[in-house]
This record gives structure tokens, C-alpha cells and sequence, in this order.
């Protein structure tokens, strides 16, 4: 199996119907108790974005910035021990879910300042989003084939590699337009990849059936809710940036 989202790659589950994996707690991964831990996680990164967000309010945009850098760098390291190191999922996804809400919470509130409104519409398109693919995962309307996981892995690889090329052709004073440009190709992009962020979702919906399937072992349940938050992030982050490069053009 393929997922774009780094946090569920293909040998994520391989091992667990061989028996070689084994939780040392007791207990099997279930659909009910990864729901629980997403909603957990929800709630942290929420948490996070509201004492930013009430920082923006008491003391201006100006404070914002060591939380940016806190919260981005931060939730990378811990992301990145996460995917590594999967059994330490119960102490680092509630933490990733915190220093994510500091950042999200700080790029919400600069792009607030830009937009008033916009981050109460974009928090909204995330959710429906949400839920309008769940419902079509569920009800079979799509369906995580081989090719369908395929074409949105490389998809999504390319992504990440046109915004990798972004930062570094940064460092030397210039950008790639589509990335950041407010014109038509600039808004085109972020519409493709608010897409393929979107799409990803039902490629973790997959792999995180496939766990409960597989019996996986039971920190699995908190490393799906982390994978799902990590997609989340993205997608919102994203919607946020074509939302705010639509109302530019305004």
C-alpha cells in the first residue's frame, strides 16, 4: 500500500499480520478508540491555537513569531521521532497536536489580520471536507485502489518537491511564482494541491482500516489519529493559503 502522508508508508502495517508485532500493554487497535484518540488530539491542537490566537488579540501579530518557529520546528521533530519511533505515539501525538496548534494558531491569526473572516471559513471547508470524504469512504463511493493510492502518493511527492525547491531557491532572494503568486497559475496550484491534501485523507482512512484489520497493536490507534492530524494540518494550511490568495484578488 501507498499513502503521500509521510506518517503512513508502506511498511507501516507490514509486519503486524505476521505476529511479530506484538503490544507489550495487551489490547488490539480499534476504529472506536482511534476516533477517540483523533478527537483527543483534536481538542490539544485547538487548545494550542486558541492561546496564540488570544496572544494575537492582547498583544499583536509582533508576538507571533517565536511561536511560529516553536510550534513548525517543534511539530517537525516530534513528527518526525513519531514516524520513527511509532511506539512512542501516546507521548509524542499529544504533543506534536499542541506545538501544532501554537503554529497553526500564529498563521491563523496573520492570516486573520490579512482576511478578517477567512479563518472561521477555512476551519469549516477542513471539517466538511472531512466529512464529506469519510462519508464517501464509507458509503464506497471511493474506494483506495492500488492506482488511485499510486497517483496520489506521486502527486503528492511532487508537491513536496516544488515547495522544497520554493525554500531553497529562497535562501538566494527569489521564489517560485505559482507558489506564492496571487495569479491565476498561483491560485490553480493551491486549488491542485488543496486537492491532493484532501485526497490523502482517504488514503489514511485505508491505512488506518487496514490496522484495525490487521489487529495492530493498541499505541497504533494514537500513531492513526497522529497520521490524521498531520493531513489535516496540511489541508487546512493550504485552504487557508488559496482562500487568502482569492480574496487578494478582490
Amino acid at each position: 500500500m501507498r499513502s503521500g502522508n509521510p506518517a503512513l508508508k508502506p511498511s507501516t502495517f507490514l509486519d503486524l499480520g505476521t505476529g511479530t508485532v506484538t503490544d507489550v500493554r495487551g489490547g488490539a487497535m480499534t476504529l472506536n478508540g482511534t476516533v477517540n484518540r483523533t478527537a483527543m488530539l483534536l481538542v490539544l491542537t485547538l487548545a494550542g491555537a486558541l492561546y496564540t490566537w488570544n496572544i494575537f488579540f492582547t498583544g499583536g501579530a509582533a508576538n507571533l513569531m517565536p511561536y511560529v518557529l516553536v510550534g513548525g520546528l517543534g511539530g517537525f521533530v516530534v513528527a518526525m521521532a513519531t514516524i520513527f519511533k511509532k511506539t512512542w505515539a501516546p507521548i509524542t501525538a499529544p504533543l506534536y497536536a499542541v506545538l501544532e496548534g501554537l503554529f497553526i494558531g500564529a498563521m491563523s491569526a496573520i492570516f486573520e489580520q490579512r482576511h478578517p473572516g477567512i479563518v472561521i471559513q477555512a476551519t469549516a471547508l477542513t471539517f466538511g471536507t472531512l466529512a464529506a470524504l469519510l462519508i464517501a469512504y464509507r458509503s464506497g463511493l471511493i474506494k483506495a485502489t492500488e492506482n488511485f493510492k499510486l497517483g496520489v502518493a506521486a502527486a503528492t511527492g511532487g508537491i513536496a518537491l516544488v515547495y522544497l525547491a520554493n525554500i531553497v531557491m529562497g535562501f538566494f532572494g527569489h521564489a517560485i511564482p505559482m507558489v506564492n503568486g496571487g495569479g491565476a497559475i498561483g491560485i490553480g496550484f493551491s486549488a491542485v494541491v488543496v486537492v491532493v491534501a484532501a485526497l490523502n485523507l482517504v488514503l489514511d482512512f485505508s491505512f488506518i482500516e487496514d490496522g484495525v484489520a490487521k489487529g495492530a497493536p493498541k499505541y497504533m490507534e494514537w500513531y492513526a489519529a497522529f497520521s490524521l492530524l498531520v493531513t489535516l494540518v496540511w489541508l487546512y494550511l493550504e485552504i487557508l493559503r488559496l482562500m487568502s490568495k482569492l480574496q487578494s484578488r478582490n
